[in-house]
């Protein structure tokens, strides 16, 4: 059986998802909601904690999903 994720885990997964659907533009716009949503819930987690996962980690989520050194 896996083990439980942390918290930190969790929200970062979660901060990864958001940005990558900010950066695919509008046409991913719907499908991002439904998605994101569904990781929210999944995972515990309020939009409000990863925005402020993503203000306080912006710099590793970007290197995560391939933009080194980007905001």
């Amino acid at each position: 059986m896996a083990r439980e994720k942390s918290r930190e885990e969790k929200l970062f997964a979660a901060a990864v998802v958001r940005r990558s659907f900010e950066l695919s533009g509008d046409e991913m716009r719907q499908g991002f909601r439904f998605v994101y949503e569904g990781v929210l819930r999944d995972l515990g987690l309020a939009d409000a904690e990863v925005e402020a996962y993503l203000r306080e980690h912006g710099a590793e989520v970007e290197v995560a999903i391939g933009r080194r050194g980007s905001s």
